[in-house]
């Protein structure tokens, strides 16, 4: 029961920064993807790993969404957003929002404060590809290709999402719903040694991230159920609805998976959604 404030806020302006660059101020209720397309269409680049996405544009600011290496705080420059308490209308700084991995003040100690209107991006004219995150190279090979377009690139990122990720439409789901864990290089180091072939991402020379997926999967968890919500079988970060859970037999399936978890790896895994 409640009421739910939905942004229908469109339209996208675009202004020249230097030779090399250009700010798109964008609505909050526009189509992350499609504003993502329109980029490519027009040669504006650094958004197109991030290609696919579900949502809106407001909800990127508030996630810090990010995919295969890229993360949209690396192009949000300025967000105008109503402060509900006060109806005044605010402009926040991309240092201001302290983002993080899947973090922003936003969701921490700003949460429910703000109604986002516009979100500022700044791209670049010159195409710089990121290829080294997950198996986009490989993707690639076997399409025979070296040095992808921006498009190629694009059809990449969404081939991918789409062999792993169901559409929400067909089969209930909030996308991937944990964050990976990212644990003391000592701690990796010691599972290293016990899990053969365990997949991991250098963050420093302190930090490593570890798929949470794979921690799910060999958990066991990969396409199981728990009453009406379950795992998806073809990407263990991904919880859906079989039909009829609700809220809480999901939350269940969480708490569920995150005990498993610290049980055999000794790693928390936090959930990437918002839960109320």
């Amino acid at each position: 029961n409640g009421t739910v404030v939905h942004s229908r806020i469109l339209g996208v302006q675009s202004s020249d920064d230097g030779a090399d660059h250009v700010l798109l101020r964008s609505g909050s209720g526009v189509v992350w993807d499609e504003l993502v397309a329109q980029c490519v269409v027009d040669n504006l680049h650094g958004a197109e790993n991030l290609s696919l996405i579900p949502g809106e544009v407001g909800a990127s600011a508030v996630q810090n969404i990010g995919a295969y290496g890229a993360e949209v705080k690396d192009l949000i420059t300025e967000i105008e957003a109503i402060e509900i308490k006060t109806g005044h209308l605010v402009y926040i700084t991309n240092a201001q929002c302290e983002y993080a991995y899947r973090q922003s003040r936003f969701k921490r100690d700003w949460k429910d404060r703000f109604f986002i209107t516009h979100v500022t991006y700044r791209l670049s004219r010159n195409f710089v590809p990121h290829l080294d995150y997950g198996n986009i190279r490989g993707a690639l090979a076997e399409k025979g290709i070296a040095t992808p377009t921006p498009s190629e690139l694009r059809q990449i990122i969404i081939d991918i999402r789409n062999e792993k990720l169901p559409d929400p439409k067909v089969l209930g789901n909030a996308g991937s719903f944990f964050m990976n864990p990212v644990v003391p290089t000592q701690k990796y180091n010691e599972l290293a040694q016990q899990y053969e072939g365990m997949p991991h991402y250098t963050i420093d020379s302190e930090h490593e991230k570890i798929p949470a997926g794979w921690l799910i999967e060999q958990c066991g968890w990969k396409g199981k159920s728990l009453g009406r919500a379950a795992v998806h079988d073809k990407q263990a970060l991904v919880l859906v609805n079989r039909g009829g859970a609700t809220g809480s037999e999901v939350v269940h399936l969480c708490e569920t998976i995150q005990h498993d978890v610290m049980l055999k790896f000794g790693i928390e895994i936090n959930p990437e959604v918002n839960i109320r």
